[in-house]
């Protein structure tokens, strides 16, 4: 007959109102641990052992530095380092470097708040409570970190591109408005998409305007730090970016975007027929092949004309074979290379919070956390579909309405 024994029920004195409390303390308790483990690894022995007389590691533990504040997501910890005297090199903690007082994640966390709002006073108020009333948190804390954000940025925009393989760009200029400046000025941003399918940021740069000179110097200077040449370059209709590609990059083919080329073309149609514009207009650049997308074309311009909206139907010829380009690309890249969503994507937030950036007083004190909060949104972003066929285009691998060329054709026409 089998036995059934039932494991003794271990009474809880903890309530819901002391939770937190109980919970930080014991993750105080084992982070004290995990410091005091990580002595015994380096010397090879526990607390009051003795250490072998042949072989033995030198050093040994010689108390504790003053208690620290270490602030986590789930809420901020006091803890004392443990000291390690007679070796050869000063002994630094993995687990808890020398002045460090906030995990990576909380650091992420603060643009992210900032650009969507939060205020340098409020930055006590709202997160004190969720991180503990001991968090190392203060309006000077957020200004330190923009101090550190310039400093990284200045680094990053030096850093060598030679090692990144470049299939497409995507480039626009984002306006910012800052307190005591009177225009606008624009944020020139570069985003690559690379041969093993990742997206990446390559360069942000604070401008007056989105002029040839400026899009020029921008991408000499990627030229420069070994950016190659990208097969692809998607971007809005502006001049500017246009002229300065062909002075840098004159192989790589364009693409103009069609969201921009929309609302373009919609603002030339009375609100009363935007609806039915909106409608034939966005099912050109969705046509299976360039050639259906003529004819989808021809019927937009048609109505438009039986409407009285010729100037309407004229803003489609503008361009209108670089309008195309991305039917010579793989069809499964389509959805990527129509429109310079991959970086209205993530400056979408900021767009809605224009307003917001005239806590700026210069356009160049929001660059270095407009960078901040993009080089946090880029452990996200999404990469290309089929990223097995951005080798064959970084290659030179041709397409036709999206289909691979083939291969004895191909050979042939070479």
């Amino acid at each position: 007959m089998q036995k059934h024994t039932t494991e003794p029920t271990i009474a809880s004195s903890v309530t819901w109102e002391h939770l937190e409390t109980w919970l930080r303390s014991k993750m105080r308790a084992w982070l004290q641990a995990l410091l005091e483990a990580e002595v015994d690894e380096l010397l090879g022995r526990r607390k009051s052992a003795r250490r072998k007389p042949v072989d033995g590691v030198p050093g040994y533990r010689s108390g504790h530095g003053k208690p620290r504040r270490l602030t986590l997501c789930h809420g901020t910890v006091t803890v004392r380092r443990p000291r390690v005297r007679g070796l050869a090199q000063r002994f630094v903690s993995r687990l808890l470097p020398l002045f460090v007082r906030r995990t990576p994640e909380v650091n992420a966390l603060l643009p992210e708040l900032y650009l969507h709002g939060l205020a340098l006073g409020d930055f006590d108020l709202a997160l004190r409570g969720l991180l503990g009333e001991d968090a190392p948190l203060s309006p000077a804390t957020v200004s330190r970190l923009k101090e550190t954000w310039h400093a990284e940025q200045a680094q990053w925009a030096r850093r060598p591109l030679a090692d990144l393989e470049v299939v497409y760009l995507w480039v626009d200029g984002v306006y910012v408005k800052a307190g005591l400046e009177r225009e606008k000025a624009a944020v020139l941003v570069v985003l690559a998409a690379l041969r093993d399918g990742r997206k990446e940021l390559v360069t942000l740069v604070p401008g007056h305007r989105e002029s040839t000179a400026a899009w020029s110097d921008v991408l000499r200077d990627l030229r420069a730090r070994g950016l190659g040449a990208p097969k692809l370059v998607i971007g809005d209709g502006h001049l500017g970016i246009w002229a300065g590609l062909r002075n840098v990059y004159p192989d790589a083919q364009e693409q103009r975007c069609w969201n921009h080329r929309i609302l373009n073309a919609l603002d030339k149609v009375p609100k009363r027929l935007q609806a039915q514009a909106r409608h034939r207009l966005t099912q050109v650049p969705y046509a299976d092949t360039a050639q259906d997308a003529e004819r989808l074309k021809a019927g937009y311009q048609h109505w438009c004309r039986t409407q009285g909206l010729e100037a309407a139907a004229t803003v489609l010829d503008r361009d209108w074979e670089r309008m195309l380009t991305f039917y010579q690309f793989p069809k499964e890249h389509w959805v990527h290379l129509r429109t310079t969503n991959p970086i209205e994507s993530p400056f979408a937030a900021l767009r809605l919070r224009t307003d917001a950036a005239k806590r700026f007083k210069r356009v160049e004190n929001a660059t270095a956390v407009i960078w901040k909060m993009l080089m946090v949104a880029q452990q996200r972003f999404r990469r290309l579909n089929a990223p097995e066929l951005l080798k064959e285009v970084h290659d030179g691998v041709p397409y036709v309405n999206g289909v691979r060329v083939q291969e004895r054709a191909w050979e042939v026409a070479a």
